[in-house]
């Protein structure tokens, strides 16, 4: 073989190349030679032949035992993968199986599973899923939109000290240039967990005597004026204090403007303590001659000094029914939110000092920031500036 022509040593390894199905003994047994050389004939050649090209046996037709066997192969595949899937889905519904849950879980793995597989085993449409990941970019703006109107609506609600609820945030932001609907201020609050304060129990403070002059219901449950400084209403509240201790609030309200034109506070129920307040209503208009004061039977309304001082300030008396406190619902009302906005849910004032100081900050406020229903959300101050109402002093007398 060492002698062996080129010629023959290179058709040696074509027959090889052309034979991929033979191994190289074989081709080396059917020319009547060794192995070892062919295959040195052929890695001297750098011959190689192409991979996988044996030849074709015709395949027998799998059984009915191995066809079954892949498809049971081919579904612990599957029910493998969805186990997987499913652990890796926990921390997605943790918090609850809402729907956006399942899209975000989706999103997170369809580079590995594909969106089809993994919207099957949650049980969502794949059309839905396409429509959240293509809406994505709006509902980012809508989610930011929200979270700055919540943050007006804290900043609203604590410049209110937590009294407002939704008409009045609602008409604070409008007045600021805000173009909200109501409902969605509601919505927003109830997300956050904001709401305005509500009314608490009362504590009695008319004292009728049945002996004293009556005077007539001029009034009638109608709480309305067409102009400021023609009626008015009247009553007495109580400011609970530390160690069982009162105050005591009596107030005189426009019911034009609802403007809280008189108060005073005293540690009595004396019938000075609404004199006085009627004092300071005359001080604030500059005169009351012809407003009707309507308030109810208590003993210092009834008293001889008090008619003595209406008589004076050129007003006339009226009365509500004995027992009937929607005869003055207005200072009721009135009474009621000014304590439950005050005290905030607590029961009572640490000292007389502090309920006088809260007392006269709110009551400033209602007159020149609180806005009321009644009077389309604004203040009563900005209610008689809009209608040309002009007042001597805004000072009270306390």
């Amino acid at each position: 073989m060492k002698n062996c022509p080129p010629q023959f040593k290179a058709d040696a390894v074509a027959l090889y190349q052309l034979r991929p199905e033979a191994m190289i003994r074989q081709v080396a047994a059917d020319l009547g030679f060794n192995s070892e050389t062919l295959r040195n004939w052929v890695r001297a050649a750098g011959a190689s032949r192409p991979r996988g090209h044996r030849a074709e046996v015709p395949a027998e037709p799998p059984t009915q035992l191995e066809a079954e066997n892949a498809a049971l192969r081919r579904k612990v595949r599957e029910l493998e993968e969805e186990r997987e899937i499913l652990r890796k889905a926990v921390k997605y519904f943790a918090g609850g199986d809402a729907l956006v849950n399942r899209f975000q879980f989706v999103a997170g793995h369809q580079r590995r599973y594909g969106v089809k597989r993994l919207c099957i085993i949650p049980g969502i449409a794949r059309s839905s899923f396409c429509y959240w990941r293509r809406t994505a970019a709006d509902r980012a703006a809508r989610q930011a939109a929200a979270a700055a109107l919540a943050a007006r609506i804290r900043a609203v609600h604590r410049e209110s000290d937590g009294t407002y609820g939704v008409p009045r945030i609602t008409a604070e932001l409008r007045e600021a240039g805000e173009r909200v609907n109501h409902k969605r201020i509601a919505r927003v609050m109830r997300i956050i967990g904001l709401a305005g304060v509500r009314l608490r129990r009362r504590h009695r403070t008319t004292i009728a005597d049945p002996a004293a002059a009556k005077a007539p219901d001029l009034i009638g449950r109608d709480f309305t004026a067409r102009k400021p400084n023609t009626k008015y209403v009247g009553d007495i509240t109580c400011l609970p204090v530390d160690g069982g201790k009162f105050l005591y609030l009596a107030t005189v309200i426009d019911l034009a403007s609802r403007r809280l034109v008189g108060w005073a506070i005293a540690d009595h129920m004396r019938t000075g303590l609404v004199t006085d307040a009627l004092a300071a209503a005359e001080q604030t208009r500059g005169s009351l001659t012809g407003a009707v004061m309507h308030t109810d039977h208590g003993a210092q309304y009834t008293s001889r000094a008090f008619a003595d001082a209406c008589r004076q300030a050129g007003v006339r008396q009226s009365m509500s029914a004995i027992g009937s406190s929607a005869d003055n619902a207005l200072a009721e009302s009135f009474n009621a939110a000014f304590k439950r906005e005050t005290l905030q849910g607590r029961k009572r004032w640490f000292s007389e000092r502090e309920a006088r100081l809260n007392a006269f900050r709110r009551l400033h406020r209602y007159n020149t920031r609180r806005r009321h229903s009644h009077l389309g959300q604004r203040s009563p101050i900005a209610y008689e500036t809009a209608l040309g109402t002009t007042s001597t002093t805004l000072a009270q007398a306390a």
